[in-house]
């Protein structure tokens, strides 16, 4: 029997002891957050995906929102108390956060970042936020993801 691949979201949630689910999914970098709530067959409310921005500032900012929705930018430049926020290039997550497009997790980024997390988290038992590479989620208790991510709960979107 092979062993699951340990991802580093993983290794950090093992090593604080919270609980997780992994569900992996064939890798395809065309599927959306909604195709991938589809193939774990769970609400894409409860399926979130991770962003990051930078502020007018030149400080990074991590959201995290459910997949069928979108990031308001002036809610969230609102939420982090910039003038503005804008999405980072896709060439400049990997470097900035250790995750490449696809697998970003708001879980063990190279560096910590302020994160937010949309308030509809709140509302259910469990989410699903990427494993920490393309092909992986993780299943656990919003409370634990705000804890182990510092997240601030905000209207985001």
């Amino acid at each position: 029997m092979k062993k699951e691949e340990k991802t580093n979201v993983m290794r950090v949630l093992d090593a604080k002891k919270i609980a997780y689910e992994s569900h992996t999914y064939e890798a395809d970098p065309t599927l959306s957050g909604e195709d991938i709530a589809a193939i774990l067959g769970e609400d894409a409310d409860r399926v979130f995906k991770t962003l990051v921005t930078q502020g007018k500032s030149g400080t990074y900012y991590v959201f995290v929102v459910p997949v069928r929705e979108e990031l308001d930018l002036k809610k969230a430049a609102k939420a982090c108390c910039e003038k503005s926020v804008a999405m980072i290039k896709q060439k400049d997550l990997l470097p900035l956060t250790g995750y490449v497009h696809g697998g970003c997790s708001p879980i063990g980024m190279k560096k910590p970042f302020q994160t937010f997390i949309h308030s509809s988290a709140k509302d259910s038992g469990v989410i699903f936020v990427s494993a920490g590479k393309v092909g992986c989620q993780i299943e656990l208790s919003p409370d634990d993801l705000i804890s182990i991510a510092g997240c601030k709960v905000s209207d985001i979107v």
